[in-house]
């Protein structure tokens, strides 16, 4: 099997395979072997392999798994949803393993059911990615007239798209027809999710990978990184490069090493600082390019890898109209559960706007530190939405103080710049 055990099978223009072009490939391989052992022997793999969750937060997928209870000590319906919803800004990663790959996601979720005993697979996607609902709602009917559901039972729930559904209790309530919101935990998902039963929620590319490992071991799969993070990852470079894209890379592969496949930096060719993680993750500067880019490490760094989505911006972009965009973005997302959300996003974006055009005040910079120093640390809100978008604001106070003083007093200095 390739050594890109996620993209190494698909066609250039994203086409999906029909079942016959999949089984020819190699594909259910993993499946018809996963049926045939316990589930415990399942998660054993997916634990050595050291398989950390894709969708952002970098949780160890068997461990996850684990947390189900065992079927006779709650007997009854079960459920596994594969989160792809995908609301990040600058992430795509998901849409095309959904687009292009639609029988090694089934695959996964297939073996990912087993483990947990699971009697039920939700593939939750967002409306606006209309070929992969298509395309999987497909693969899922040639799956089952072929035999390999078994009496387990797929389907795909079409999202309105929201990014606190990434949020899985909020997910949760959205698919049982509620407002996306989150809940209280505890309880978690997997002693009481959907319906009040026991849930485990996967990402897309996190339950892609699972086939991979049941095919050619954990030792093979760990061997794929650079780091004690195992397997390879989706890692998306967008912003100021000059060919945006996708690539499958070893996790622990570095940002100058993206940046340089994604053809390197636009505009003035000059580096000013990055994003790593997507919006919702700190900036980081020119002396990170070689740091490991991995959960543990980007960290470290202070910032995180989230759903390994690389914003780049050159010495003409401006942080502060970036970082205003992303605050407007999660002021509009954020459900308005608790008030460092609903009162305190908001507010942000609309000083940042202000320091965008040139009208804030003095008064207002000093506001925007006291937001940002009050709802930074994590667990000062209901669920980590608030959080996560206040990374980019702490970091562009932190880092980029000079360009938010001429802001404040003489306008962008970076606009022309170049």
């Amino acid at each position: 099997m390739t050594d890109l055990p996620l993209t190494g099978r698909a066609r250039p223009d994203r086409t999906p395979h029909s079942l016959a072009e999949w089984r020819a490939l190699g594909g259910y391989d993993a499946v018809e072997r996963a049926f045939t052992i316990p589930p415990a022997q399942v998660l054993d793999a997916v634990d050595a392999a050291a398989l950390n969750g894709r969708g952002g937060a970098g949780f160890p997928a068997a461990r996850k798994w684990r947390f189900m209870p065992a079927p006779e000590t709650s007997p009854g319906p079960r459920y596994l949803i594969v989160n792809g919803d995908e609301m990040e800004p600058g992430a795509f990663k998901d849409r095309f393993l959904l687009e292009a790959l639609p029988h090694q996601v089934i695959e996964g979720a297939l073996i990912a059911a087993h483990a947990t005993h699971a009697t039920e697979i939700i593939v939750l996607i967002r409306d606006d990615y209309r070929a992969a609902i298509a395309g999987l709602t497909r693969a899922i009917a040639e799956a089952q007239a072929a035999g390999y559901l078994n009496a387990m039972t797929m389907r795909v729930h079409p999202s309105a798209g929201r990014y606190i559904v990434g949020e899985e209790t909020a997910l949760i309530a959205a698919l049982e027809g509620g407002r996306a919101m989150p809940r209280k935990r505890p309880p978690f998902p997997a002693q009481s999710g959907l319906w009040g039963r026991p849930t485990t929620v996967n990402n897309v590319e996190t339950i892609s990978l699972i086939p991979h490992i049941l095919a050619n071991g954990a030792q093979w799969f760990r061997a794929l990184s650079h780091t004690e993070e195992g397997g390879t990852k989706l890692y998306g470079v967008s912003g100021r490069v000059r060919a945006p894209g996708l690539f499958e890379a070893a996790m622990g592969t570095t940002a100058r090493e993206l940046i340089d496949r994604a053809g390197g930096v636009s505009g003035s060719g000059r580096l000013l600082c990055f994003q790593p993680g997507g919006g919702a993750s700190a900036f980081l500067g020119p002396e990170h390019l070689d740091v490991p880019m991995d959960f543990g490490h980007m960290a470290k760094a202070g910032a995180m890898l989230g759903t390994g989505t690389l914003i780049v911006l050159d010495d003409t972009a401006c942080p502060v109209e970036v970082t205003a965009r992303h605050m407007a973005f999660y002021a509009r997302e954020s459900c308005g559960w608790c008030v460092p959300c609903r009162e305190g996003l908001p507010w942000a974006a609309r000083i940042l706007r202000a320091l965008e055009d040139g009208s804030a005040q003095p008064e207002d910079l000093a506001a925007l530190r006291d937001i940002a120093a009050e709802a930074s640390p994590r667990g000062r809100s209901f669920c980590d939405l608030m959080g996560g978008a206040m990374a980019p604001l702490a970091s562009l106070l932190a880092r980029f103080p000079d360009l938010i003083d001429a802001h404040l007093h003489r306008g962008c200095p970076l606009k022309g710049a170049g």
